[in-house]
């Protein structure tokens, strides 16, 4: 299926993670389908990926920025702005699950509060009048701990909350611009970020395996290829009809009936 993304400029905001990070992988994905990926984050193995995009003949960019600024949003903004003048789609995908729980000092809190939903609206305040050029579309990624809870992590969980909020508010706001507004709902993806914290763990092996027994769908856990797939699909305009919608990407581990975890051994 031609996804028509080609020359399209997408933005993805946290998309400069090691390699096989969903943010990377979703930059990929976008090169391969012939579009313009726009990489927003801080850190600078971005400046890396830019230079791989524009060898292979892609007018990508890198814009280095602390997403938890929202200064530093603006100007990536401005810089968009006189480079393309357009975003036919922006894909808010910044993400750090960083342990800001009740015990946490306020100033942790508030940070997760910045980088995991501030930075959200900000993206999409900021690009919004280059959106409404192309009637273009915002994707946001979000978590299921905003769904289910995980304990320990009250300010990601809350934004991830919020940006759910903020993916319904924003579908009701631009509706009448044509504009579309989705969210993708990730569960248990196997990106190296989750492989260096199963290390970390002194069970680490058997905290996996009982994770993925819990996952129905062929207990596996979710690819960050899978992920990227929808995230394209969704933008695209084979989902020309798709707003205000919170696609779950998890093999059913969210929703599906527990009885389908029951051992049959």
């Amino acid at each position: 299926m031609n996804l028509e993304l080609k020359d399209k400029v997408v933005v993805v905001t946290g998309a400069a993670g090691i390699k096989g990070s969903i943010g990377e992988t979703i930059v990929q994905h976008l090169a391969n389908e012939g579009a313009i990926p726009v990489i927003v984050c801080r850190n600078d193995r971005g400046f890396g990926y830019e230079k791989e995009l524009q060898e292979r003949g892609i007018d990508s960019i890198f814009i280095k920025t602390d997403l938890s600024d929202y200064k530093q949003i603006q100007k990536a903004a401005k810089v968009i702005e006189e480079k393309y003048g357009r975003v036919d789609a922006l894909i808010n995908n910044v993400g750090v699950n960083d342990g800001a729980g009740l015990d946490s000092p306020m100033e942790d809190f508030m940070y997760s509060i910045k980088l995991n939903m501030v930075s959200y609206f900000a993206m999409t305040k900021y690009c919004l009048p280059m959106i409404k050029k192309v009637k273009g579309n915002i994707l946001n990624i979000g978590s299921k701990v905003a769904i289910t809870g995980q304990g320990g992590t009250s300010g990601y969980a809350a934004s991830k909350g919020g940006v759910y909020g903020l993916t319904r508010e924003w579908a009701v706001d631009l509706i009448k611009e044509g504009i579309r507004c989705n969210a993708i709902v990730i569960a248990e993806s196997w990106t190296p970020a989750y492989d260096n914290w199963i290390k970390t763990l002194e069970n680490g092996e058997e905290k996996l395996k009982s994770i993925v027994k819990k996952i129905p769908l062929e207990n596996r856990m979710t690819t960050p290829a899978e992920i990227a797939d929808q995230c394209l699909f969704t933008i695209s305009e084979r989902a020309s009809h798709t707003t205000g919608q919170f696609i779950t990407v998890d093999g059913g581990y969210v929703h599906l009936d527990r009885s389908l975890l029951t051992d049959t051994e």
